[in-house]
């Protein structure tokens, strides 16, 4: 591992687990074998990422989140303190005639979840599978997550459900209750000047910044 990494003295890391330089892995973490870590991540405390879970860069993980196998996350994504990924369509603990422990290695009916760039997951949300999360959406806090999120959606609830959008900044763009109109509705970020054109709750960006 890079010099640059800070882990913990009581994070346990497996063999096989990657992680990039100028990342922090804090207290009690528990990283499975093959999970890799991007570049300038935060793991935080007591949370855990299962076998082959993989970040991208500069991903903040808060304390006592739970990441299982068969979940990516790109750049940039925030995941808040106490959050729960699942992945088994049909999750049972034996099999029919109760005779014997089902494995919990994947199999057929594991499925994946993906978060993409940019999104921000509030605190306390269950996360369901066989789902994208989409670029800069916003998970409100507390939330069960069951389908898609599209990019730049903010959603929340029992299930989730979208009530707006949102800029790259966390700015509340949008509520789709606002908007009346048959049209394309331009906004301007009030925060931080970024333009988006919305149509039919599509969010499309107008001049998205330099990378």
């Amino acid at each position: 591992m890079p010099s640059t990494c800070r882990i913990h003295p009581t994070a346990i890391i497996e063999d096989g687990v990657k992680i990039g330089a100028g990342s922090s892995v804090w207290d009690n973490v528990h990283l499975r074998y093959g999970a890799q870590i991007g570049e300038q991540c935060i793991v935080g405390e007591k949370s855990y990422l299962a076998y082959e879970v993989k970040t991208g860069n500069r991903v903040k993980i808060n304390a006592f989140v739970y990441i299982c196998t068969a979940v990516t996350i790109e750049d940039g994504v925030m995941i808040s303190a106490g959050t729960i990924f699942t992945n088994d369509r049909f999750p049972r603990a034996a099999t029919p005639d109760l005779k014997q422990l089902r494995s919990s290695d994947p199999d057929e009916h594991t499925l994946p979840t993906l978060v993409r760039e940019g999104a921000t997951i509030g605190a306390g949300c269950v996360i369901g599978n066989d789902l994208v999360i989409g670029r800069f959406a916003m998970v409100g806090m507390g939330s069960l997550v069951t389908k898609s999120v599209p990019d730049f959606h903010l959603v929340f609830g029992h299930p989730a459900k979208s009530v707006g959008c949102v800029c790259r900044c966390g700015q509340l763009l949008m509520r789709f209750s606002e908007n009346n109109g048959d049209g394309t509705t331009e906004i301007k970020c009030s925060a931080c000047g970024l333009r988006y054109a919305v149509k039919d709750k599509v969010v499309l960006e107008l001049n998205p910044p330099n990378r």
